[in-house]
């Protein structure tokens, strides 16, 4: 019998044996119920008491249904799917507003315009598996979530006259609008609202949608807008894990929820879960859960080629060569070669070959020969899935676009993957100093003791390939102190990095909005901050060789240093303008309350978008509070309107931060208060330029540091300090950026984009 025929009969025979003595693996308690109607109920979940690890994992099974549903705890929230990986599916409502033809709304009572999901500790919304949707044609909806007293908000507008720019299948802001969600919330408000009460769309879409769903079960189509109010529950994933401050994972993976031949894996700040150790599979959270793993019956578990034995052990198998063979490798495989043939194995492409040496003289040259063509199809290897992620992270498209444009940064690096994963100790999760929806930053530590902030962006899609060049291209334009600067980028690894300074003291937001920070925001600090600021986005507009519109200020895009200088970031999202144009047509991107109310409305784009949005910087940092409060009282929720009324009905000094009130003249506040609320007009032709709001600050600095200075300070000075308009010539340039479509709150002042904070 040869070496096939008796392989084959080693399998068929276990195979059989194997089909008579297994019987399936237990997922629950012994005597304890392990389905629900249609879901399994694997330990730690039960449905009856003893049989669950804790009171968060009860699952009430009513048996009223047919067939039964299963419910978590005592809740109405009902459970379709629960895996041991972490993973629970539930059905939810629908936040929904709805109107009759005459702009009334039908709604039975405002329960349908909002929606509250609360949970314990063992439980989190999944951030990877859910997204937030918004569907409608005259729709506002946003999510305010969060863990403790971390809060978050995101949130989408739609808006379209006609069914007709609607697309199937595609959630891109036209009837459809949707955002991830942050990570590690465990309660959720979700709040759907309309501009002009669907009056002009009612033919075709009477109410306005809000929901968290998960993103694989949910696919867009135009008839949501004519009737989803018919769909009451879509699924969304919670991830669960086992919470107990006095049993955590530490370094040993081993903790007290974890059975025989598992271990566990941390999660969250004191949460884990167990998994059965390599070689076995089954329900790690009971005593005899994991069993061993016959890795020999299945083909696709071990790497044994058909001409070798394979024998079973206990968490693993070996494989072994029938008498007269030995033991080779061939393509990260292995197999049998008779014991007279001797010689070796010279990989050529994706081919590895067997060759017999020369005769014994020339053996040495041989065995040389051989090392080398190994060593050089390594680096052919290596050179190749470089250029791959070359091409793939648009590194032509960023060279046309540098060799486009003078004046790129010259001291600019391009850093090796293996520079930054040292760095950054493989980008270790303890490095991590920010996240937001397009990527994380890292801190690290380069060869020459430098430390840097690496920004490491997601598995990216096109889209989002524009948005990273647009940041190199964009900062490539810049050489002004108070911009952080970007000292180099790498492209050869499957995301792009960008290599910035590390900027030592955190963001403006917050300082502002940690009490224990606050205090040391002097005025003068914060009017400084402010100066620095304006002086940037002045310079932005009028100086750089190309305007450059950053279209994200906000607070958390203010960095400080350890004297609390300010450093302007994040211009993935900035427009380069040509010089013979006011402004430009774009897709609308901004950030909850910092967004200009113009643009939201035309899609026109220009350098007073940035007015507005730092004007809501100047109200931060004058009344020490958050741009939208879900706190504050409905009338006072958004602090841009709050502001305008607070100025209107003349109780300015009601919302001024006490600090500040304290420390500065109400004359010089009063100034400020009146140059914020300039920024803040709803026409962007009422508002003052950027050059013109630096020179006022610059001014009213001035009288702070010297007050017996004349009112009537020497304007030509500022203008030179703030540096005039550049005669070099400019050169058109337009790059998309590719943020998700952001939303507004109230249809007179905010907008909302992805996410809060970056």
């Amino acid at each position: 019998m040869g070496i096939h025929e008796r392989f084959w009969l080693v399998i068929l025979i276990a195979a059989s044996l194997a089909a008579i003595v297994a019987e399936p693996a237990p997922i629950a308690k012994p005597g304890c119920q392990d389905s629900c109607g249609n879901v399994s109920i694997p330990y730690p979940f039960g449905t009856t008491e003893g049989c669950y690890y804790n009171e968060d994992f009860l699952i009430s099974c009513n048996d009223t249904f047919s067939p039964p549903l299963a419910f978590l705890r005592k809740s109405n929230i009902n459970v379709t799917n629960i895996t041991l990986g972490g993973r629970v599916q539930i059905m939810k409502f629908i936040a929904h507003d709805c109107y009759d033809k005459f702009g009334d709304p039908i709604n039975v009572d405002d329960s349908n315009t909002w929606l509250h999901l609360k949970f314990n500790s063992s439980y989190t919304i999944s951030d990877t598996e859910n997204k937030f949707v918004a569907v409608g044609c005259d729709t506002i909806a946003y999510v305010e979530g969060g863990q403790g007293n971390k809060s978050y908000t995101a949130g989408c507008i739609t808006k379209c006259d006609s069914i007709d720019y609607v697309t199937n299948h595609t959630c891109s802001g036209i009837g459809c609008c949707q955002t991830s969600i942050a990570k590690g919330m465990n309660y959720i408000n979700i709040t759907v609202k309309s501009y002009e009460n669907h009056r002009k769309v009612w033919t075709f879409n009477p109410c306005s949608y809000g929901f968290v769903v998960e993103q694989s079960q949910f696919n867009f189509s135009s008839d949501y807008l004519h009737g989803l109010q018919n769909v009451s529950k879509l699924p969304m994933v919670l991830a669960w894990s086992i919470q107990d401050v006095n049993d955590t994972c530490g370094k040993t993976k081993k903790a007290k929820a974890c059975q025989g031949n598992s271990s566990c894996d941390p999660v969250d700040d004191n949460g884990y879960r167990c998994k059965c150790l390599d070689g076995f599979e089954g329900n790690p959270y009971l005593p005899s859960g994991c069993q061993d793993i016959n890795e020999c019956l299945d083909p696709n578990r071990n790497n044994c080629s058909k001409d070798m034995i394979c024998t079973n052990t206990v968490g693993s198998y070996t494989c072994s060569c029938p008498k007269g063979y030995h033991l080779v490798v061939i393509n990260d495989g292995r197999g049998c070669v008779r014991r007279d043939w001797i010689g070796i194995l010279v990989p050529v492409g994706k081919y590895t070959y067997f060759i017999p040496p020369p005769r014994i003289g020339g053996l040495a040259l041989f065995l040389v020969a051989g090392t080398w063509l190994f060593w050089g199809y390594n680096k052919w290897k290596l050179i190749k899935l470089k250029q791959k992620f070359f091409m793939q992270n648009g590194g032509l498209m960023l060279q046309q676009q540098l060799s486009n444009h003078e004046g790129c940064v010259e001291t600019a690096k391009i850093f090796t993957a293996e520079e930054l994963e040292k760095a950054t100790n493989n980008f270790d999760e303890s490095g991590i100093i920010g996240q937001g929806g397009y990527g994380t930053v890292y801190k690290g530590t380069l060869r020459d003791g430098r430390i840097v902030a690496i920004k490491k962006s997601h598995i990216i899609d096109q889209s989002q390939n524009e948005q990273f060049i647009n940041e190199v291209v964009v900062l490539s334009q810049i050489n002004h102190r108070n911009v952080v600067k970007l000292l180099g980028c790498c492209l050869e690894t499957e995301v792009p990095l960008l290599v910035y300074e590390f900027i030592t003291n955190g963001t403006l937001h917050h300082h502002i909005h940690n009490k224990s920070k606050a205090s040391s925001l002097t005025w003068e600090i914060r009017l400084r901050i402010a100066t620095e600021t304006a002086g940037v986005l002045s310079y932005l507009h009028s100086t750089a060789s190309t305007p450059i519109i950053h279209r994200d200020i906000k607070s958390t895009n203010i960095l400080l240093d350890d004297s609390y200088t300010a450093k302007v970031s994040d211009f993935g999202t900035s427009r380069l303008v040509p010089q013979d144009q006011a402004g430009i047509s774009t897709v609308v991107q901004g950030t909850i309350g910092y967004l200009d109310p113009e643009y939201l409305h035309s899609s026109q784009l220009t350098d007073k978008s940035d007015v507005y949005s730092f004007g809501v910087v100047l109200l931060e940092l004058l009344t020490g509070e958050k741009v939208l409060s879900f706190d504050r009282t409905e009338e006072e929720r958004n602090l841009s309107k709050y502001f305008l009324s607070a100025m209107k009905d003349n109780c300015l000094e009601k919302i001024l931060d006490d600090c500040v009130v304290n420390e500065a003249n109400m004359k010089q506040l009063n100034e400020v208060a009146n140059l914020a609320r300039r920024c803040l007009s709803l026409k962007g032709e009422e508002r003052p330029t950027m050059k013109e709001v630096a020179m006022e600050l610059e001014g009213l600095r001035r009288m702070t540091k010297h007050p017996w200075a004349n009112d009537a300070w020497d304007v030509e000075e500022v203008e030179y300090l703030l540096g005039e308009t550049s005669d070099k010539s400019r050169h058109d340039f337009d790059v998309s950026g590719s943020m998700s479509v952001v939303s507004n709150t109230f249809p007179d002042q905010v907008g909302f984009a992805a996410h809060s904070g970056r």
